[in-house]
């Protein structure tokens, strides 16, 4: 694996574990009430944009050779 894929490949999980970790804290935050004005929506679209880029950091490790 070339220098630039590995550096692709961990920018790539680190963002899916940042947006996943971001996701969980305003989840458990509007469930105790501090973030309640935030609509279920956004907390959706974090899951979703972290399991996006957990699938491109998976498709970049091992299906991408270049």
């Amino acid at each position: 694996m070339s220098q630039s894929s590995n550096k692709l490949n961990r920018l790539l999980t680190q963002t899916c574990g940042f947006l996943f970790g971001i996701a969980i804290a305003v989840w458990v935050l509007r469930g105790f009430g501090i973030l309640g004005f935030m609509p279920g929506g956004v907390i959706w679209l974090l899951f979703l944009a972290a399991f996006a880029f957990a699938i491109l950091s998976y498709m970049q490790k091992t299906w991408w050779r270049f």
